[in-house]
């Protein structure tokens, strides 16, 4: 309970800490990570002093700025002119559309989180760190594959930072310079030897994460905005890009060069999302369209399947995830939309197609939020994901249940739209990123296993 109630002041803080030293985003950052040094180190009080001091510093702080609205900054930079303007008001809730957890009596995967409840398993209550090593928005961030300490982050102020959360304290490892436009997305390879990021100012480029250095520059053939990337998970000497000119197209890395085959998407390519082999991607564009597209050996793309959302919107977000057990059917694509939603939908077959499985409502209407699995998936309750808001809050949604019940957790700190999320692989750290450029580790509580 103290620890709730510890998050609930640097909630506050937060929120009011945009509108102290409105010139001083310097300021603004010490201060909120002072505020959350002193939080962890005063563990003494009893529940009821936390709530009388959450009481009166509420007071002070609407005496001294206003009973304030959560507030969005504008992004600067071509990716600030792909918004959806809807003023649609929402909340979270969820749509049910048969079972998504195949069975409620998987003992396999309930050893996997030791016994505890879904509400056990996703209380981050803490915040570990605070990095503001960039400028502007904090447009992805992604744990390495299988690691508990390195992340990579992606800016709109045209680099990518290397952070080491595990060091003490955590550590930024290597600032990326050499795009020289807003940097959309990267991914990491398998064997977290190398990042491929790509850019608005129409490259992709490779670095080798042994020294950081830029191993390869790669140009998209029409001069296009790139857009998001991702490496052919059997095959790390190809890369997968989505342009601003609906094309979905391969490059070689070794040659430097892209290949001839395009496969047309239309719109403005903002996602893509890969099987566990490879076989079959996953694309949204900017109409509300999801692609299923078969990618052949010889790097051959073929389009298998359309779906198209409800309405005219975004994909911002696309996760594949198969469930960790045995025990389970189907895998999943969690998408994220910007008419205010979160879509799951089962894969259905090995061609990549798509059947609706649940719909949540997320606040989600202009920039580009992400959402992810958690790492875990267990049986005994459901199954969570995770995703960003522009409200400023992350929200952990057992996609199992109904309606309000839905949201297992939520974590405030943020005071701008949450745009990155990635879990560390044992789920003891959840890295968020937002518009204002901040970049927020929290950490897991501790529960006794039962």
């Amino acid at each position: 309970m103290t620890t709730a109630l510890q998050q609930q002041v640097f909630a506050l803080d937060a929120r009011y800490n945009a509108h102290r030293a409105p010139q001083s985003p310097n300021f603004r950052t010490l201060y909120i990570r002072r505020r959350s040094q002193l939080l962890r180190e005063a563990n003494s009080r009893s529940t009821e002093k936390w709530k009388q001091y959450l009481k009166i510093r509420s007071q002070l702080l609407q005496q001294r700025y206003g009973n304030l609205k959560l507030e969005h900054s504008s992004v600067s930079g071509s990716l600030a002119s792909l918004g959806n303007q809807s003023n649609e008001k929402s909340g979270i809730g969820s749509t049910p559309s048969g079972s998504v957890v195949p069975t409620k009596n998987a003992e396999a995967s309930k050893a996997l989180v030791g016994g505890t409840t879904i509400g056990e398993n996703y209380a981050f209550v803490g915040v570990h760190h605070i990095f503001d090593q960039h400028t502007q928005a904090v447009t992805m961030i992604k744990f390495a594959n299988n690691d508990k300490s390195r992340l990579c982050c992606s800016s709109l102020d045209h680099t990518l930072s290397i952070c080491d959360v595990s060091s003490n304290p955590p550590s930024v490892i290597s600032i990326l310079r050499g795009h020289t436009s807003a940097v959309s997305g990267f991914d990491w390879s398998v064997n977290n030897d190398s990042i491929v990021s790509c850019s608005l100012d129409g490259t992709a480029k490779v670095w080798k994460v042994e020294d950081y250095s830029c191993l390869r520059t790669l140009n998209d053939p029409n001069n296009a905005q790139i857009l998001c990337c991702i490496f052919q998970p059997t095959n790390n000497n190809l890369i997968l890009t989505g342009n601003n000119k609906g094309e979905l197209r391969i490059a070689n890395v070794s040659t430097g060069r892209f290949l001839k085959n395009v496969c047309k998407i239309g719109g403005q390519v903002l996602s893509i999302a890969s099987d566990t082999n490879g076989h079959v991607f996953w694309v949204g564009n900017d109409k509300g369209e999801i692609f299923s597209v078969f990618c052949e050996l010889n790097g051959s793309l073929t389009r298998t399947k359309k779906i198209s959302l409800p309405t005219s919107c975004w994909v911002t977000s696309l996760s594949y995830r198969a469930w960790i057990s045995r025990e389970g059917r189907n895998p999943l694509l969690l998408v994220n939309a910007t008419d205010s939603s979160v879509y799951i939908f089962s894969v259905l077959n090995y061609e990549g197609y798509l059947g609706l499985k649940r719909k949540f409502q997320n606040r989600h209407q202009r920039y580009t939020v992400r959402s992810t699995f958690c790492p875990i998936m267990s049986f005994r309750e459901g199954a969570c994901v995770v995703t960003g808001s522009e409200d400023g809050c992350i929200y952990f949604i057992d996609i199992e249940r109904i309606g309000s019940k839905s949201v297992v957790n939520t974590l405030q700190g943020h005071s701008s739209a949450v745009l990155g999320i990635s879990f560390n692989y044992d789920e003891s750290l959840l890295a968020t990123s937002d518009l204002q450029g901040l970049v927020i580790i929290w950490k897991k509580g501790n529960f006794s296993q039962k």
